[in-house]
């Protein structure tokens, strides 16, 4: 965990992406979930396998009021425009504030305001590429690009002679996350597919948080079908691990993947097909590839730089210096 170059900061919260939120939870502050009985969706706690530390708080959303913070982090618009009005006090609204968006714009991809914009909120975005499409008026906006862990030990074996696809709801969430495109793929490249109710796609169904690592590390290469979203955490866990990524040449993967180096992205479906099918004949390029991606994932996407980058907008914002 990073040392801390201020005091330490009471940061209200709310549990939107379990593994975004631990990674989060790496700053060197205290953070405290806003939650409801049986923790429904939106109001989750500390649930799950991860090992939340001893930072992490749980609190009742329903008596925010009674909690003493230094500033509030919003992750989710649906939090931004119900809980700030109806269950913050006067008080809480006007402590500093800021809002980490994790997406691109769902609307018009270059025209579409963010909920956050002119509130006087520091926004703070998760890619280069999404910050550059959302109108963010005049907002104070932060990038901070994603830092992850993987378990100890976890490296890339590549045994299999597949591709593996991590998303979940895929059918459901259509053609932007590309369901289309894996089922064109994978009726010329053998595929898996894991996530959240991917057997309704004959996937293998959800890995829990902890084993998705050492699964992914089984597969010759990590498959990304995503038209537009993030950066998603999958990918750089796949990096981390050692995997060479495939995906198409969309979004901000086209500032992390050099083609012939540590994967390759295009938007030709055809040419990723024919490199998918070269590293499945080819083990030992799609080893050496993995081993160039876990490289870029450790200078670019490692957990001290993050978790140092959020102690620094956490202090800029919310103040607190020594």
């Amino acid at each position: 965990m990073n040392t801390p170059t201020s005091k330490r900061l009471r940061v209200l919260t709310w549990h939107v992406h379990g593994n975004y939120l631990y990674y989060l939870t790496q700053a060197p502050h205290d953070f405290y979930l806003a939650t409801l009985p049986g923790h429904p969706s939106g109001h989750v706690g500390k649930v799950g396998v991860l090992p939340w530390g001893d930072n992490v708080h749980e609190v009742p959303a329903d008596a925010l009021g009674g909690h003493e913070f230094d500033c509030v982090l919003y992750q989710h618009e649906r939090h931004w425009h119900d809980d700030r009005m109806s269950r913050l006090t006067p008080a809480l609204r006007d402590l500093p504030t800021l809002f980490v968006e994790h997406d691109p714009p769902q609307g018009h991809p270059t025209d579409t305001r963010h909920p956050a914009a002119g509130s006087g909120a520091h926004i703070v975005h998760v890619t280069p590429f999404n910050a550059l499409m959302w109108d963010n008026g005049d907002a104070p906006v932060s990038i901070i690009d994603h830092g992850v862990l993987i378990p100890e030990g976890v490296r890339y074996s590549g045994e299999r002679n597949e591709g593996i696809v991590v998303v979940n709801h895929l059918q459901q969430r259509g053609r932007r996350l590309g369901a289309d495109v894996f089922e064109q793929v994978r009726q010329q490249v053998p595929l898996q597919l894991v996530g959240m109710d991917s057997l309704r796609m004959g996937g293998l169904g959800e890995v829990g948080n902890l084993d998705l690592a050492a699964a992914m590390a089984q597969y010759r290469f990590f498959f990304n079908p995503i038209r537009y979203t993030s950066l998603g955490l999958a990918v750089i866990e796949a990096m981390m691990v050692g995997l060479p990524i495939i995906g198409l040449a969309t979004t901000e993967l086209t500032t992390v993947i050099r083609n012939g180096v540590n994967g390759y992205v295009d938007t030709r479906i055809d040419r990723l097909v024919e490199v998918m099918r070269m590293l499945i004949n080819e083990p030992d390029t799609a080893r050496r590839w993995g081993e160039a991606a876990r490289q870029t994932a450790l200078e670019r996407f490692n957990i001290q730089r993050f978790a140092a980058d959020w102690d620094r907008v956490l202090t800029d914002v919310a103040g607190g210096a020594k």
